[in-house]
């Protein structure tokens, strides 16, 4: 992997580093897309793309599990906080293990997230040529 040239008083975060950096929120994703220096490095756009489709996947499951456990709030608050719980923690290892596997250079596939996250990080690399 070449290392990219690096300008006095410009910081350049390693490929490893900013892949997991991109898990952190849609937005760090949403700077390395925009940015020079990352945009064009495809392993970096590929984990940015990941976060971004990651990040509105849950979104949209938590709208829809929170309308579905209304009603489960009329038979037992307990089950609501116990499914709520479990929805939390799987989203949780699913962020960890996408943190960790970005750290160490590996290109994790999330199911059907992960394929779209390729698409999109090879359209806009056709976008550049």
């Amino acid at each position: 992997m070449a290392k990219p040239e690096v300008r006095r008083g410009e910081f350049v975060l390693s490929d490893h580093a900013a892949g997991a950096i991109a898990y952190l929120t849609f937005i760090p994703a949403i700077f390395f897309l925009v940015l020079e220096q990352y945009k064009r490095n495809s392993y970096v756009r590929y984990h940015s793309w990941q976060s971004i489709l990651l990040s509105l996947g849950a979104f949209a499951v938590n709208i829809v599990v929170a309308f579905l456990l209304v009603f489960a709030l009329l038979f037992s608050p307990r089950l609501h906080l116990v499914v709520w719980r479990a929805i939390e923690l799987f989203w949780l290892a699913v962020w960890v293990a996408c943190v960790v596997n970005a750290a160490m250079g590996k290109r994790f596939r999330l199911p059907v997230i992960g394929e779209l996250a390729e698409q999109q990080a090879k359209k806009q690399a056709r976008d550049f040529a």
